[in-house]
């Protein structure tokens, strides 16, 4: 499972709250976890430089709040200077993170395509898995709803399907991460296909409600194989609010996904489903980039 962690905040995501969560963390199966802000280089003169009060004072508030409950957790605290998306490959590489856990504002495709989107840029220079959370939801929760969260993060995960290379691709990242816990970290999964009448150009032709139910009913077993328990349904409409409204009745913890065509020119000019579920979900979003060639 995913023991070697990078989580990175930049203080307005809610997540250096999770410095208080080191003991819930280690009972999601984490042994070494990275606390990660960058600052911002100071850029009044004409040369940009270090801004070290800045990186002082957000070492300073990480470590005051940080958990030392757990002795079994390797805790660090990394704060650096420079481009975010450059200093977050930089830092996994030398921790060598097995997984970047990040917020993500709700943005529209305009927003992302002018401003950018830190997850974007990553997915298309890493192959560690994403877990992207939503700060507005991770800064409401109480100290007990959240202490549960961090100890259940991938305990039921709701994996989209549509038969794509992209879906299968995502299935199979399911079966190896249950394949390598030690215990049961992710212990079950719901496979919902949904069949849409308007249908995207990425997908395979159209299919009957029968037939989608034969695929998902393979793939539950081949899961059950690795000791997941597996739900399935198929169901009809527009595939994200048929997805959400299928997270919702049956309590996931995380939405799986993957996507070869997120932040790409392809998204700018037809959105894929993937993309829009980041945009809309308020559950977090465990995404596996694709494999690089």
């Amino acid at each position: 499972m995913f023991q070697r962690v990078l989580i990175c905040t930049d203080f307005a995501d809610g997540l250096q709250r999770l410095t208080n969560f080191v003991s819930s963390l280690a009972l999601a199966g984490m042994k070494q976890i990275v606390f990660l802000h960058v600052v911002p280089l100071w850029e009044k003169g004409i040369i940009p430089q270090v801004d070290t009060e800045k990186i002082e004072q957000a070492q300073t508030q990480l470590a005051e709040t940080l958990d030392a409950g757990s002795t079994d957790v390797e805790v660090n605290i990394e704060v650096q200077s420079g481009k975010p998306v450059d200093i977050i490959l930089k830092v996994a590489q030398s921790y060598q993170s097995q997984l970047i856990i990040l917020g993500s504002q709700s943005r529209n495709l305009l927003t992302e395509k002018l401003v950018g989107s830190t997850m974007a840029d990553l997915s298309h220079k890493t192959t560690i898995p994403l877990l992207v959370l939503r700060p507005q939801l991770i800064s409401t929760y109480t100290a007990e709803e959240l202490k549960l969260r961090c100890q259940h993060l991938f305990r039921s995960l709701l994996v989209p399907y549509n038969g794509t290379p992209a879906a299968n691709y995502l299935v199979q990242q399911v079966k190896q991460l249950a394949q390598q816990q030690s215990e049961l970290y992710i212990r079950d999964c719901t496979l919902c296909w949904v069949l849409e009448e308007a249908r995207r150009r990425e997908l395979p032709q159209k299919i009957s409600p029968q037939q989608a139910q034969e695929s998902l009913s393979k793939i539950k077993a081949d899961l059950q194989e690795v000791n997941l328990q597996v739900e399935t349904e198929v169901r009809q409409g527009y595939s994200i609010n048929q997805i959400l409204e299928a997270a919702t009745m049956v309590d996931i913890s995380a939405i799986a996904l993957s996507s070869a065509t997120i932040g790409t020119v392809q998204e700018w000019l037809v959105s894929s489903f993937a993309a829009e579920l980041l945009r809309y979900s308020w559950y977090p979003v465990l995404f596996f980039p694709p494999q690089r060639r």
